[in-house]
């Protein structure tokens, strides 16, 4: 605890990933106490006394929710949601929250409450988002492990931009409770990330697991996130390669390129790899996401959206995505449920050839962090503030198993990632190839200056 706090101290002025930051003498009786207990022959799980810091979009009790949002304030959480309880069973303390953009839109960590978060290995950059704070504190050695969640990639896009991994777990495998909607809601998840393969299986047998209050959660065996080898079983060798998934989505140079050198990995490590093609139209997939998101985010902030002093302190592009949903029928609802489906579809055939799909994580390098958002890629505009990320909305929409993984660096010393992905509920064997290519890779084992 102690070199965590001189962690923070150090680096967090800068990068301002670590938010609501408790009372440093709290945290070093905390930590004295769970001593003690080691003393005393006791533990209680794996993460005894970790410090965590858990994202701002979630509640962790004593500490504030602000969904990084001037409209919502500062409210203090009155429990834990339902992951933190769990990480605290297994020894976890809370340290603080992780900053993440306003509401959690957008693949860029800033917000009107506590500022921008500063790129792990180019402060000058951003962090990506939503999970920025996450991904920075743990590229920056501030946490051993973080919570983050993903609806647009937010697990793995800042995992991308900072060097580390993070996972998307299939749909259900991480129950969203509390939650005002436990059935509509089925884009978004919460999910582990670390610095190694291992920390994230750990950490998702930490969090995952059934939950009544959350009806379609998963119940299923779950590894113990204590065991010599939480993942315990063997990679498949067949990867299709899909490239940029669309011939005309765009991808900034380099970013191919990086990704094509990591499937030489894959293959010297005994994969097969060939190219392969989703069969569904860009624009059916991109319509469908659209308005699903739409009605999720306008249904969720309507209620500030109708108050005209709050609506005033929200962002543009959390205004605009509540003004699109006032628009949506329950026609185009159902005709994108019906897309989607057709999305996963896509991806089942696929499957029934190969045992992962891999793509890149991102469209882009790391961009300034006082940009807030790329208006364009290659010069073809940008039309929406989260086009630019349009390459991991297939994924979200079938909701499958998807680990971000380190593929090097660009020519601008920017780091960038690519999407192993998996069948349905498969989470374990997606992180045992995305293990055996951290393995073969070494890219992990690299940090930022910071901490040269």
């Amino acid at each position: 605890m102690q070199a965590t706090l001189e962690r923070i101290a150090a680096l967090n002025p800068l990068h301002n990933a670590i938010v609501a930051l408790r009372d440093g003498d709290a945290l070093l009786a905390e930590a004295r106490s769970c001593d003690d207990r080691l003393g005393r022959g006791e533990s209680t799980g794996w993460m005894h006394g970790f410090p965590v810091a858990v994202k701002d979009l979630s509640d962790a009790q004593g500490l504030p929710t602000t969904l990084g949002s001037p409209a919502v304030g500062k409210r203090i959480a009155a429990e834990d949601a339902l992951f933190v309880q769990r990480m605290k069973r297994a020894g976890a303390i809370v340290i603080g929250k992780t900053n993440t953009p306003e509401f959690g839109l957008g693949s860029h960590t800033y917000n009107k409450v506590y500022g921008i978060t500063r790129n792990a290995w180019d402060a000058g950059k951003t962090a990506g988002g939503s999970s920025g704070g996450a991904a920075v504190a743990l590229a920056l050695g501030m946490v051993p492990v973080a919570d983050g969640s993903d609806m647009g990639g937010s697990l793995r896009n800042p995992a991308a931009f900072n060097n580390v991994i993070g996972l998307r777990p299939s749909r259900g495998c991480v129950p969203a409770v509390p939650a005002e909607d436990v059935f509509f809601q089925q884009l978004g998840t919460e999910g582990p990330m670390g610095r190694s393969v291992e920390d994230v299986a750990r950490l998702l047998a930490t969090m995952a697991g059934w939950d009544a209050r959350a009806p379609l959660s998963l119940d299923e065996a779950l590894p113990d996130p204590a065991a010599a080898d939480p993942i315990a079983c063997a990679p498949g060798t067949r990867v299709g390669w899909l490239g940029s998934l669309w011939p005309d989505l765009q991808l900034e140079p380099g970013i191919r390129e990086l990704c094509e050198a990591g499937l030489k990995t894959l293959e010297a490590a005994g994969c097969v790899v060939e190219p392969c093609t989703l069969d569904i139209p860009r624009e059916r997939n991109w319509t469908a996401w659209l308005r699903l998101r739409q009605m999720l985010v306008g249904g969720k902030l309507g209620a500030i959206y109708a108050q005209p002093q709050l609506r005033e302190q929200i962002k543009p592009e959390a205004r605009w995505e509540v003004e699109e949903s006032f628009a949506l029928t329950a026609a185009q609802l159902y005709q994108a449920t019906v897309a989607r489906t057709a999305v996963y579809q896509a991806f089942r055939r696929l499957f029934e050839r190969y045992d992962y799909l891999v793509a890149p994580t991102a469209q882009v390098f790391p961009f300034d962090a006082q940009l807030h958002w790329p208006t364009s890629i290659n010069g073809v505009a940008m039309d929406t503030y989260h086009r630019w990320m349009e390459i991991v909305t297939p994924f979200t929409l079938a909701g499958l198993p998807v680990a971000s993984v380190p593929v090097g660096f660009g020519a601008g010393g920017l780091p960038m990632g690519m999407q192993i992905a998996g069948p349905a509920r498969a989470d374990l064997r997606v992180l045992a190839l995305a293990r055996a290519y951290e393995q073969a890779s070494g890219w992990t084992q690299l940090r930022p200056p910071a901490l040269a």
